[in-house]
């Protein structure tokens, strides 16, 4: 059975399912993270947790490196032991109760549940992309892996952008333990589709014996995982930080022994699968400076939304949209300093002081001819709703990308997986110069900027993420020795992670750049020099990947 899609091609009748599955668990986890730092940062009065913003964007970013470090664990286990579809039900299972855990009080659940939602994810991660890959390995549709890892990626983000309208209903109307638990409920619909469509797809969850150049799972487990939890533990523990805070020195070291792994596959591998490795692990090194900059839309844009961005209902959509916002009371002095400087007090937070802030610091820099008068209050959409340009930008955009590569393939001239990558980098570097540009427009932060700022930012790196994330997941699939397809694809997911990390250090440096488009011309740069060395490897990686054109 087949299904057919616009860009004139047939794809596997398990393409749907596997789509409507991924949304909801994209639902999921993207509600959760959308509202994971305003979270983090709101005050206890209201529900959150009280903490400064470098230390939200530190957890925030050692969240989402571990949630894509794990991958590699659950593709290796999903390869040699458990089979893909088992570490799916097992990966979703975690991960939605890991969402309603965190709506319960205290530390210990908090840190519990994050656990179980890092591990989850790394038995669901890897292994739905390798079973959507198997299904393309039919002679019928190799030739729309491609689009069909696009369209997967469409599901992604259709999940993605509906959940913050959930997000800002169930916290504004009830509170942040109510969201958390429709992340959780997100997460077992998309079981419950996976478990309807099974037939579709249980043919191709098949595995590859291990070869004698492979190292055991005992080994692995010896050898890998155990060492990069020794090392963790051990970085976290060391007196002082090395590299800014625990969580980083613990992150940093304990990726060492992975990297040393996935190293020693291209040294003990088969002369046949030797360039093939090679130019894979390249891709995952270049790739690291995209989720860097990409993965801050949940710190440091979430941060430009929240306090720099206009956010105030026009008074024409306040009834049609009074579930999506907060009204927030003008301070009792205007003045922008006491506003921004002046209105918190120091509270204890598991033995440790906070800072709470009374009335919303977004009064700081309003124009003053729109400062409330005191005592009245200004309405505001919820931040977290500006994390559903991105994915909506996907929805719109994915069709278009889908149907330039089909007219190109038709012509012929259609670029390698490689090259599109590339271009991707490049095409990302530029939504960097769109903030640059807003910096200079709203004077510093000065005034409030236009929220078209961030629809333009996120619209140009969408063309990019294109061009370079669904791209990146078909060439693991396309490339990787079938045997080792779900740990290849968990080595996609641990650039990502690295890459995260590093989002979430570059996020906790926010405060400290007087004036902002420092801060976006250094996420410039990063881009800048992953294009080009992309670029230069582009002949290279297309003849080992034997792409070459």
């Amino acid at each position: 059975m087949t299904t057919s899609s616009a860009s004139g091609g047939k794809h596997p009748s398990g393409l749907p399912f596997l789509f409507l599955t991924e949304m909801w668990e994209r639902f999921g986890y993207y509600l959760m993270i959308g509202i994971f730092q305003l979270y983090l940062t709101d005050p206890i009065a209201t529900g959150g947790m009280a903490m400064d913003r470098k230390e939200a964007a530190d957890i925030y970013g050692t969240f989402i490196a571990f949630v894509f470090l794990t991958p590699f664990l659950g593709g290796l286990l999903a390869d040699r032991l458990l089979g893909y579809t088992k570490s799916i039900y097992i990966g979703g299972t975690l991960m939605g109760l890991g969402y309603m855990g965190l709506a319960l009080p205290g530390m210990t659940s908090f840190y519990l549940s994050l656990l179980l939602i890092i591990v989850g994810n790394g038995f669901f991660k890897p292994n739905i992309s390798t079973l959507l890959g198997n299904l393309y390995n039919d002679e019928r549709y190799k030739t729309q892996k491609d689009s069909g890892y696009n369209i997967f990626y469409m599901g992604i983000n259709l999940g993605a952008g509906v959940c913050n309208l959930f997000a800002a209903f169930m916290r504004n109307k009830y509170g942040w333990g109510e969201a958390f638990m429709t992340a959780g409920v997100g997460m077992f619909i998309g079981l419950i589709v996976f478990a309807i469509g099974l037939r579709h797809y249980r043919h191709a969850d098949v595995r590859k014996p291990a070869q004698k150049e492979d190292m055991s799972l005992a080994k692995v487990f010896g050898t890998v995982f155990l060492p990069a939890v020794v090392v963790g533990i051990a970085a976290w523990m060391i007196p002082g930080n090395l590299l800014g805070s625990d969580s980083t020195d613990a992150f940093i070291f304990a990726t060492i022994p992975v990297v040393v792994f996935y190293v020693g596959l291209w040294i003990r591998a088969a002369a046949e699968d030797k360039r093939q490795l090679a130019a894979l692990l390249s891709i995952f090194a270049v790739s690291i400076m995209f989720w860097a900059v990409f993965k801050q839309n949940g710190t440091a844009l979430t941060t430009w939304a929240q306090f720099y961005t206009d956010r105030e209902v026009p008074e024409l959509v306040r009834p049609a949209a009074e579930s999506l916002y907060l009204a927030e009371s003008a301070p009792n002095q205007v003045d922008s300093v006491t506003a921004y400087d002046a209105n918190f007090k120091v509270v204890k937070v598991d033995g440790k002081e906070v800072k709470e802030w009374g009335k919303p610091v977004y009064f700081k820099n309003l124009q003053a001819e729109r400062m409330p008068a005191e005592g009245a209050s200004l309405y505001l959409f919820n931040t977290e709703l500006f994390q559903s340009i991105n994915p909506l930008w996907v929805i719109l955009l994915t069709p278009v990308v889908v149907g330039f590569f089909a007219l190109l393939r038709r012509r012929g001239k259609e670029p390698r997986t490689a090259t599109k990558i590339a271009w991707g980098l490049l095409i990302s570097a530029l939504s960097t110069l769109v903030m640059v540009a807003a910096v200079y427009v709203c004077q510093n932060g000065e005034v409030k900027a236009s929220g078209w700022w961030l629809v333009a930012c996120y619209g140009v790196i969408t063309i990019g993420e294109l061009f370079l994330s669904p791209m990146g997941l078909s060439l693991v699939s396309k490339v990787s020795p079938r045997r080792l397809t779900a740990l290849m694809m968990g080595g996609w997911f641990l650039s990502t992670s690295i890459g995260n990390k590093l989002s979430g250090i570059l996020a906790t440096l926010w405060d400290g750049y007087a004036h902002k488009s420092d801060f976006f011309l250094v996420n410039f740069a990063l881009l800048g020099v992953a294009a080009a060395g992309m670029f230069l490897m582009l002949r290279w990686l297309n003849r080992s990947m034997g792409e070459e054109s």
